[in-house]
């Protein structure tokens, strides 16, 4: 099934993008908020490779089955529909602390440009191969061309960066754009040739350069978004789109160069100065908890905090000393990939492990291996952790000093002391790739491996629940009662525990916590959906205690929640237990009892 072409027909036929307010899913459907439900084509949705169209509580339900997070994601990829999800998170913003707050800012005004800043560091690093190699001259002027292109972002980062905050801040994004620009306006900096001061309004104004730098610009932009939400309540609506355009760029443009600018140009040589410090006391120290704390900080976010501090360091003084460090995180997490493709003889593994090899090896690009390796196997956490910490203090012993923003293989050049930088290297990524072949990757309580079905004979499916026992066409959701996600029974839960059914792995636990699904290990997929439209509930109530992946034993404890507030709530506690791969067996036959206690035996499922 192309996962892309299902989700274009389906967005097309609920009436396009701009039809969509919002759009969230659960275990089994697409829940979309349209605007207008007539717009939508349910017959010919229908004939599409899904399994019903249902419009229910205002939602207009799309039930694809458990696939359904592979839709929705090709979805989110192709239009910016998907808002039933991310405007939950939103809601909780205003629950962030300032910490979480400030990293997110940071994180979303450098995000966009960081490309740009790679892009240039990539010419960088290739001018210093032609010029190393002696293909090119640096009196050439194809060589000061290539410098422009790799130079601009640097010199212009206010602009750009300027642009970008703006918009993380909700402001004009142009106008912000235009307050970065005026910092290095040639009338501004041509004062600089009369001396290293000047007045405004009689204000004693201290002159410098404004070009490359990163907090001044922060400063100024966080005074425009502060300026712009006291304008919108005291100048008239009819008169905005004029005046607070004038006033903000009148006012901000000044007083970044009598305070924003200095300020944010002495906080940035003091952080600089500080590292400065740090690696003089004891620059394998200070590197070791760099590399030891990178992989960590990047899970939570922290390491947009120093991304701008390299940045500064490069373009205030063309070098710095912390990338190196942080390198030495991307070779340990390769080689980790690299070590769990090599031991794993599962297909599905050794493609997963690969594709978080690539970007860290030739791009230094941690997040794929990071979500993709180490999550799923956490002890492999702790090899890249050792690996990164060791490495990145010999790139402290060494002296290694970037150059430019890039980093992976071809990047090595513009770390010199060259030999050092390779070392150093070489020991993250051969030293993690050696830890995860001879200790393994695999976690005992997890076997991530593909069930292989072994459909032979007959199989029994024991109840997850204790209740009273009905049949599907009770259940109050045409999904489940028409049998669309297969044959099986429904439980009145009279306890709010479910344990596994039958031995083998959670092949799906929704986050929510309302539904979960185990693949046997005959090959029996069977799908307990806790509730019905619980998903609403967005895990309220509602606890997993197992994880998807995670090998279970029949009787383990997968899932509890309180019925009692989820009653209160408004909501139909009855749970589905369905065969999904019903269409594999000769038959599904449920137990004819009234009432079932959990571990008695639920469902014959015959081949």
């Amino acid at each position: 099934m192309s996962y892309k072409k299902l989700a274009e027909d389906i967005l097309q036929l609920v009436g396009g993008e701009e039809n969509v307010s919002s759009l969230s899913h659960c275990v089994t459907r697409l829940r979309f908020i349209l605007k207008d439900n007539k717009k939508a084509d349910k017959h010919a949705l229908e004939q599409l490779d899904i399994l019903q169209v249902i419009e229910s509580g205002g939602q207009y339900q799309v039930v694809i089955g458990t696939h359904v997070g592979d839709v929705y994601n090709e979805i989110t990829k192709i239009s910016n529909v998907g808002n039933g999800e991310v405007s939950k998170e939103e809601n909780e913003d205003n629950k962030k602390g300032l910490g979480s707050k400030v990293f997110d800012i940071i994180s979303g005004s450098f995000t966009p440009i960081i490309p740009a800043i790679l892009g240039s560091g990539m010419i960088k690093a290739l001018l210093t191969i032609l010029t190393m190699l002696g293909w090119l001259s640096t009196e050439s002027g194809t060589y000061f061309i290539l410098s422009a292109a790799s130079n601009a972002i640097f010199y212009f980062l206010p602009v750009i960066l300027g642009i970008s905050f703006g918009l993380k801040m909700g402001v004009n994004p142009y106008i912000a754009g235009a307050i970065g620009a005026a910092l290095l306006e040639p009338n501004l900096t041509g004062l600089m040739q009369n001396g290293d001061t000047s007045s405004f309004l009689g204000i004693p104004v201290v002159l410098m350069s404004y070009s490359s730098t990163v907090f001044p610009v922060i400063l100024a932009i966080s005074g425009y978004a502060l300026l712009d939400k006291l304008l919108k309540k005291v100048v008239h609506k009819y008169l905005q789109t004029l005046v607070i355009p004038m006033l903000s760029i009148l006012i901000i443009v000044p007083l970044t160069v009598i305070v924003f600018g200095p300020f944010g140009v002495y906080v940035g040589d003091a952080i600089a100065s500080g590292i400065v410090f740090a690696f003089d006391k004891s620059a394998i120290l200070t590197s070791f908890l760099l590399g030891l704390t990178g992989i960590p900080m990047v899970i939570l976010g922290l390491h947009w905090g120093i991304i701008p501090i390299i940045i500064s360091n490069l373009a205030t003084t063309g070098t710095d000393f912390m990338l190196g460090a942080v390198q030495c995180n991307a070779f340990a997490v390769a080689g980790v990939a690299m070590g769990v493709f090599l031991k794993s003889k599962d297909k599905t593994v050794k493609t997963n492990s690969f594709s978080g090899f690539v970007p860290a090896f030739l791009s230094g690009i941690t997040e794929p291996g990071i979500y993709g390796v180490l999550f799923q196997y956490k002890r492999t956490f702790i090899y890249a952790i050792i690996m990164s910490g060791i490495s990145a203090g010999l790139i402290g012993a060494f002296g290694v000093q970037a150059t430019q923003m890039t980093g992976g293989i071809f990047t090595i050049p513009t770390f010199p002391p060259v030999v050092g930088y390779v070392i150093s290297i070489s020991v993250a990524f051969f030293g993690s790739i050696l830890l995860t072949m001879f200790f393994g990757f695999q976690d005992k309580k997890k076997d991530t491996d593909k069930v292989e079905p072994k459909l032979a004979g007959d199989h029994t499916i024991y109840s997850p629940l204790t209740g009273a026992v009905t049949t599907l066409n009770n259940v109050n959701d045409e999904v489940f009662a028409s049998e669309a996600m297969g044959k099986g029974i429904a439980i009145e839960p009279t306890k709010g525990e479910v344990y596994a059914p039958v031995d083998g792995v959670i092949s799906t636990i929704f986050p929510t916590g309302h539904a979960v699904g185990i693949t046997s290990e005959d090959g029996v997929e069977v799908l307990i959906h806790i509730g019905i439209n619980t998903v609403e509930l967005e895990g309220e109530h509602y606890t997993a205690r197992v994880k998807q992946g995670e090998r279970v034993k029949r009787g383990d404890l997968l899932v509890s929640f309180d019925m009692e507030k989820i009653k209160a709530a408004g909501y139909d506690l009855i749970t589905p237990i369905v065969i999904t791969n019903s269409g594999s067996f000769k038959s599904v036959v449920p137990i004819e009892e009234k009432f079932v206690e959990a571990h008695d035996t639920l469902i014959k499922v015959t081949v």
